[in-house]
């Protein structure tokens, strides 16, 4: 596992909660080679599937002319949900390194183990907590700081500034 490639995941997520967008990045990477840096756009693209880890996938099979990405890493911020999860074992993916585990949607180990369960036909590297700690940090904080924008945007309601 190369720590630069979670670097720029970790920038690509910072760039993301700066354009108001829940801060999770993903970097595909193909024998040292970056295909593709991709951060979450569902708020811009107005669109549920275009998570970080999906764009980046797309944009991967675009430059290589294939959907078969089996000599493809992944590298994301956070733990994938089940949709990601699922395009990354269509796309033949040979491993996947993530940051933060996710509790309430993981599937690569925390709510659910798709690759792990052995009950589909491919199998990959998956290892998590890679500088997890930094990784749930720009989650918590994105998330605070939106609790704290409702919060005051109720109280200015009630005071009437609205």
């Amino acid at each position: 596992m190369e720590q630069k490639y979670m670097e720029l995941a970790i920038r690509a997520a910072e760039e993301a909660a700066q354009a108001d967008e829940v801060p999770v990045g993903a970097v595909l990477v193909r024998d040292g080679e970056v295909l593709s840096i991709a951060a979450n756009r569902k708020e811009r693209d107005n669109c549920a599937l275009s998570h970080a880890e999906m764009l980046a996938i797309g944009e991967g099979c675009r430059k290589v002319g294939n959907w078969y990405l089996d000599d493809c890493d992944l590298y994301v911020t956070l733990e994938p949900c089940p949709m990601c999860a699922g395009g990354i074992i269509n796309s033949r993916l040979r491993a996947v390194y993530f940051g933060a585990y996710d509790p309430k949607s993981g599937a690569l180990g925390s709510v659910y183990d798709l690759v792990g369960e052995g009950k589909l036909n491919h199998r990959m590297t998956v290892e998590g907590g890679i500088r997890q700690e930094e990784c749930g940090k720009l989650l918590s904080d994105f998330f605070a700081a939106k609790r704290a924008e409702i919060k005051q945007a109720k109280a200015d309601k009630e005071k009437g500034l609205c």
